[in-house]
C-alpha cells in the first residue's frame, strides 16, 4: 500500500481529507440478533481491538455504550427506538433516504472536541444481500468499518477482508494500516492529506520490525 492509496481510503467522494480514529476505550452493545451472533461479534471487535492496541470498556462515562450495532429488518423500526432520534440527528428524514435507495447499512459517527470519534451508531436492515453474508465476515467487516473514519469511497472496488482457507481474515495491508492509525505518536484526527504519509511511515517501520 502506497502513499496515495491511504490517502484515497480518508477521502471523501467531494475531495476532503478526514482521518479520524477512536480517542476513547469502545463500550460496545449490540441490539437484535441471538447469543451466538452476539459472541461472534465480540470476537472481532476483540480482535481487532487488539491489533489496534487499543481498549474495550464496560461502560463510557458519557455515553454509557459509545458503539452501538443495531440488526433489524426494515429501516422504520429506527424511528420506534426510545431516543434513536436524540442519538442520531435528522433520524426521520434519514431514514426515508435510506429507504428510498434501498440502503442494507450505514454508520454515523459522532466526535469529541479534538476531532477524535467518541461515537459511532452501525445500522444494518438485514436484506437477503446482509442473510446470505457469514456472521464472521459480517461481524469483521463492520467492526473494521468503525474503528476508523474511512472514507465514503473506501472499499467500493475491495473488500477490507480476505478469505485463508476456511478463514476470513483481515487483509494484511489494511491489517498494517489499522495498526499505524492508533500508533500514539499519532494524532487522533486529522485533516490534512500530508497525515497519509505519516501512516504510510508506520506501516513501513512496523513491516521492518
Amino acid at each position: 500500500m502506497e502513499p496515495a492509496d491511504i490517502e484515497a481510503l480518508f477521502t471523501r467522494g467531494g475531495g476532503q481529507f478526514v482521518f479520524a480514529r477512536w480517542g476513547r476505550p469502545i463500550a460496545p452493545v449490540v441490539f437484535g440478533v441471538q447469543e451466538e451472533t452476539l459472541e461472534v461479534v465480540k470476537g472481532a471487535l476483540e480482535a481487532v481491538t487488539a491489533l489496534a492496541g487499543h481498549k474495550m470498556a464496560e461502560t463510557d462515562m458519557e455515553l454509557g455504550s459509545n458503539l452501538m450495532v443495531f440488526f433489524f429488518s426494515e429501516w422504520a423500526e429506527l424511528l420506534e427506538v426510545p431516543g434513536m432520534d436524540q442519538l442520531v440527528p435528522d433520524l426521520g428524514p434519514l431514514v426515508e433516504k435510506l429507504s428510498a435507495v434501498d440502503a442494507n447499512q450505514y454508520r454515523f459517527f459522532r466526535f469529541d472536541e479534538a476531532g477524535a470519534i467518541k461515537a459511532c451508531f452501525v445500522f444494518l436492515r438485514m436484506d437477503a444481500q446482509l442473510n446470505a453474508v457469514p456472521a464472521q465476515t459480517l461481524a469483521l467487516s463492520q467492526v473494521v468499518q468503525s474503528y476508523l473514519l474511512w472514507s465514503d469511497e473506501a472499499f467500493k472496488e475491495q473488500s477490507p477482508l480476505a478469505v485463508a482457507g476456511e478463514t476470513v481474515i483481515l487483509r494484511p495491508e489494511v491489517a498494517g494500516l489499522i495498526r499505524a492509525a492508533y500508533d500514539p505518536v499519532l494524532p487522533a484526527a486529522a485533516g490534512d492529506a500530508s497525515h497519509a504519509l505519516r501512516l504510510y511511515a508506520r506501516m513501513v517501520a512496523g513491516e521492518v520490525q
